[in-house]
């Protein structure tokens, strides 16, 4: 087996190995080249101690990135390298970090101290592939397993509990019985961890093509980080249009929405509001009144308390918010839902209702022909350059205050009520016909 290495790659494990050293590529990027995927990253491990691999790279630009851990990055040909010492890591008082490392001559000591096996493979073209710890075998069953004993692998670092949904989200992989049970016996090691790092692996764990079966096995892991989300759980909508419970409603959407951020977590929070607005008429039927609003607000507050970005935030809990309108192929209906969000966010709702609409009973699925149509009909709004933004009319504030109309806010008034006749029909977008238009407003004769 001989992996490809990239040239700038190859001249950076080559300056190590002609200064004396081991030197072996390690982790993802083995792992990702074994499963055919072009890796993100290039990881080398070394023998060379911090001071002697940065001589040994001499001939490169390097980076001290990481001197207490052993690592340094070679920049080469414009593509960072990042090269660490082989080591043995200390306590991890702090559950994130060694508080210190020993450097070792062993690769193998090296692997041992890594989260999960198809993590803790190395790659050199001497050595060919050193696998100490079963890897290769756990890439063909698509498991992922700890190297080790599982509760000290996530005792040490307890991001590793959702490192490893996020590889079984991505990958596809199941998690091995013992992991599993170590990662839900120690789910509360989460609380440690900085939000920051939290938001950044659970966005790649929910956007992977397993989210729904991984959130659905390890609820109570994503529910020690978003405890929210607990009374969705089994939460029956007692409601003819729904086939699942709210929990389970959740993830059927989350699956049928592309695998983009802002979708993904729209349809991860759009009805977590629904058992806190849960009434039941005379017949017994179950009704949620406000829920797209009670989950916009408590959406807005689970994404800042994890350090979303603000305009994730607030496209998110918008989405949220406006995801039970009607979408009808009504070109006038659609003009005012564009005035009011805009093309990018409209484009967005309609994903929304259908990943919404796939999540509910079989027979409510004939809406998605439907709002295919009202799509359609976007477009062609769209391509015509229909009126449906202030900017867009015909007339501004100084043709208004030629007309008489008082400087303030009469200006901004006389323009939404304009923009409206010209969405309804009732004037065409011209200047003319808008100028004769505020006349007879004017004139008391609209």
């Amino acid at each position: 087996m001989e992996l490809q290495i990239p040239p700038q790659v190859a001249a950076v494990l080559d300056a190590l190995e002609q200064g004396g050293f081991e030197a072996c590529l390690v982790g993802g990027c083995v792992r990702d080249s074994l499963l055919g995927k072009a890796p993100e990253d290039w990881d080398i491990a070394t023998s060379a101690r911090p001071e002697d691999a940065e001589r040994a790279l001499c001939g490169f630009r390097v980076l001290e990135t990481g001197l207490k851990h052993g690592t340094v990055t070679a920049l080469s040909g414009g593509l960072p390298v990042e090269v660490t010492a082989y080591r043995i890591d200390g306590r991890y008082s702090d559950g994130r970090h060694p508080d210190q490392v020993a450097f070792t001559g062993s690769l193998q000591e090296d692997l041992a101290r890594r989260d999960f096996t198809v993590n803790a493979l190395a790659y050199s073209q001497k050595k060919g592939l050193v696998d100490c710890f079963g890897g290769r075998n756990d890439l063909e069953r698509k498991r992922i397993r700890c190297v080790g004993q599982p509760d000290r692998r996530f005792q040490e670092d307890g991001l590793r509990i959702l490192r490893a949904l996020r590889f079984s989200s991505v990958l596809g992989f199941s998690i091995e019985r013992e992991t599993a049970r170590s990662l839900i016996r120690n789910r509360a090691l989460l609380d440690r961890i900085a939000r920051e790092r939290i938001q950044s692996e659970f966005t790649k764990m929910i956007c992977g093509k397993n989210a729904a079966q991984v959130m659905r096995k390890f609820r109570e892991v994503v529910a020690q980080f978003v405890p929210e989300i607990r009374p969705c759980f089994g939460f029956d909508q007692h409601n003819p249009h729904h086939r699942y419970d709210v929990w389970e409603h959740t993830l059927h959407c989350v699956e049928s929405a592309p695998p983009e951020p802002v979708l993904r977590l729209t349809m991860f929070l759009h009805d977590i509001g629904k058992p806190g607005c849960f009434t039941r008429d005379a017949k017994g039927i179950g009704h949620f009144y406000g829920h797209a609003s009670q989950s916009a607000e408590l959406a807005q507050t689970i994404l800042k308390r994890l350090r979303y970005d603000k305009k994730t935030v607030r496209t998110v809990v918008e989405l949220i918010r406006c995801h039970d309108l009607p979408l009808p192929p009504d070109e006038r209906f659609l003009r005012r839902r564009l005035n009011r969000l805009g093309e990018e966010k409209l484009r967005l709702l309609f994903q929304v209702a259908a990943a919404d609409t796939m999540g509910k009973n079989q027979a409510d699925r004939s809406r998605l022909e439907t709002l295919k149509n009202a799509e359609r009909l976007l477009d062609m709004i769209l391509t015509q350059e229909h009126c449906f933004s202030l900017s867009s009319l015909a007339v501004g504030g100084k043709d208004l205050l030629l007309e008489g109309i008082p400087e303030g806010p009469a200006v901004g008034d006389m323009l939404q009520t304009l923009l409206s006749a010209v969405i309804d029909g009732k004037c065409s977008n011209s200047r003319t016909e808008l100028l004769q238009y505020i006349r007879q407003l004017k004139g008391g004769h609209p």
